[in-house]
């Protein structure tokens, strides 16, 4: 009886320590066949690799597809996770290469307008959700308009909050070629956005 009941405590213990894991720790687990550490790296970071292929590819279907390849790659390559970045750099790093290899085998398909839209605050009135559904709306657009290597940038600095070095890492390219790119890119969302009719970022 009391084995029973000792048993039935800590199993909540336990799931709340796989739960509370640094991603690092995470990665570790995962390299020793670990499903449960799998499962909680997953839940952590799916939406976000999600959105970021969204915002590069503008394909949503693609990118419910890739997320699965992002994270079978992890469960495949947790050994080879050196720590030399964050793991959320390394899993956006993958998902670049798997959007940008998708993305050269489709290339007869067009960049679709109708980016993942960005969640509206449900705690807005009616007049101020539709008009920050209709900002978000085109500030997506604007962001499509931007080419390949602008876009990315954009949306690793602002929606992933990526470090200049860590976009680097990202990218495959200098920091310098990174800052060069943000200059270029803010300016250009600019000129789009005053074009829209919307206040800069």
């Amino acid at each position: 009886m009391q084995i029973g009941y000792a048993l039935r405590d800590l199993a909540p213990r336990a799931r709340t320590s796989v739960q509370e894991t640094s991603d690092e720790a995470l990665i570790r687990l995962i390299a020793d066949g670990d499903k449960r550490a799998m499962q909680v790296l997953y839940a952590r970071h799916n939406v976000r690799v999600y959105r970021f292929i969204v915002r590069l590819t503008g394909n949503q279907t693609l990118a419910e597809d890739l997320v699965s390849e992002v994270f079978l790659d992890v469960w495949r390559q947790a050994e080879g996770f050196g720590s030399k970045s964050q793991v959320s750099t390394w899993l956006l790093a993958i998902a670049r290469y798997k959007a940008l290899s998708a993305m050269r085998r489709r290339t007869d398909e067009h960049l679709d307008d109708n980016v993942a839209e960005t969640m509206e605050d449900t705690a807005d009135d009616p007049e101020t959700a539709v008009n920050t559904k209709d900002r978000n709306s085109i500030v997506q657009k604007c962001l499509t308009q931007l080419s390949p290597a602008h876009r990315e940038v954009i949306d690793l600095v602002y929606y992933h909050e990526k470090s200049v070095d860590e976009v680097a890492k990202i990218v495959g390219v200098p920091a310098a070629t990174v800052k060069t790119r943000m200059f270029y890119a803010r300016n250009k969302m600019a000129d789009l956005l005053q074009q829209a009719g919307v206040s800069a970022l």
